[in-house]
């Protein structure tokens, strides 16, 4: 059983920061992949960061890199997602996801567990 929760969203203005938290409860560690997902209202879900938990490597959506950073702490039970340079077009509810794969991948299709989400906003 694998348990994901979010926490940190909020508001802020454009330019700010904010920085995302997900707990990951799981009965024993496993090194697939993690990622962070958005979905804006009559969007569509979309990855923006991804995370390969055995070796740290990171993957970042083209929207968000330079601005957005996803990283594990030594215990890999957290993964967060800090995001600096706030847009507008930032604002949709956040999720925190768990691959059962071993590869890369920004598609919801491959994520098989799923964080409650946490929302953030940006006002210009």
């Amino acid at each position: 059983q694998v348990q994901l929760v979010e926490s940190g969203g909020g508001s802020v203005q454009a330019g700010g920061s904010l920085r995302l938290s997900c707990t990951v409860s799981e009965y024993t560690y496993s090194p697939y992949y993690m990622a962070w997902f958005r979905q804006a209202p009559g969007k569509e879900r979309e990855g923006v960061a991804v995370i390969n938990r055995g070796s740290g490597s990171t993957y970042y959506a083209d929207s968000v890199k330079g601005r957005f950073t996803i990283s594990q702490d030594n215990t890999k039970k957290t993964v967060a997602l800090q995001m600096n340079n706030l847009k507008p077009e930032d604002t949709a509810m956040y999720y925190c996801a768990r691959s059962t794969y071993l590869y890369r991948s920004f598609s919801p299709r491959d994520y098989t567990y799923w964080g409650q989400g946490t929302q953030v906003t940006v006002s210009s």
